[in-house]
């Protein structure tokens, strides 16, 4: 009796810290989540002299950021409940592409965010970018009508230093852009900070301090 009560305690944790529509896990449990790698990121990258350390074998960790394009488009000409089988297929597809470790959160609405922990920085791009072409691949039909759905993508690393609100502005700072600029891709804030279209956050900080 003791262990079926247990088991139902941990099921009612469970279902407090997913989506009641894609089963992911939501809003509630990201700050938490994000946190245990910042702490991770903190305590490994020092070795107590205060000296800064390189991650252990060249692994990092990434923040995603995947938003589905012209999503209130489908919501208002075909009804919620198609864009609530969007949103389903995206979250199937998304559980399908990434590892067992990386967490997979649905935001609000039709935000996504994937953190990928030690990852090796050359291959980050690839589960994102294979998660862009399936989706862009998959032949939607709503009404007898074909409809092309496509998401875009921002994604960061994470630095040494960095608050959680730090992580989720510059990944969304780069899947605006991509929804800025044409939509359907995938871009890496420092890539676009390194070609001029967007500030470097962190030395407009320093600036700031002074």
């Amino acid at each position: 009796g003791f262990l079926g009560l247990y088991r139902n305690y941990l099921n009612l944790l469970d279902y407090s810290e997913r989506d009641t529509l894609t089963g992911l896990r939501n809003r509630k449990t990201f700050d938490e989540n994000i946190g245990k790698i910042l702490g991770n990121i903190a305590r490994l990258g020092s070795d107590g002299s205060g000296q800064r350390r390189r991650p252990r074998d060249g692994y990092q960790h990434w923040l995603a950021v995947v938003d589905v394009d012209h999503f209130k488009r489908v919501n208002d000409q075909f009804g919620h409940l198609y864009g609530d089988e969007v949103l389903l297929l995206l979250a199937r597809i998304m559980q399908e592409s990434f590892r067992h470790q990386d967490r997979l959160f649905r935001f609000g609405g039709e935000e996504f965010v994937v953190l990928l922990p030690n990852i090796n920085p050359d291959k980050y791009q690839k589960p994102l970018e294979n998660l862009r072409q399936t989706i862009k691949s998959i032949p939607f039909r709503f009404r007898d009508a074909r409809v092309e759905i496509t998401i875009s993508i921002g994604a960061t690393l994470f630095r040494p230093g960095d608050h959680t609100t730090d992580v989720f502005e510059r990944a969304d700072k780069a899947v605006y852009f991509a929804k800025g600029n044409g939509r359907n891709q995938l871009h890496h804030h420092a890539d676009l900070v390194a070609a001029g279209h967007l500030a470097d956050d962190a030395k407009i900080g320093d600036m700031e301090l002074f």
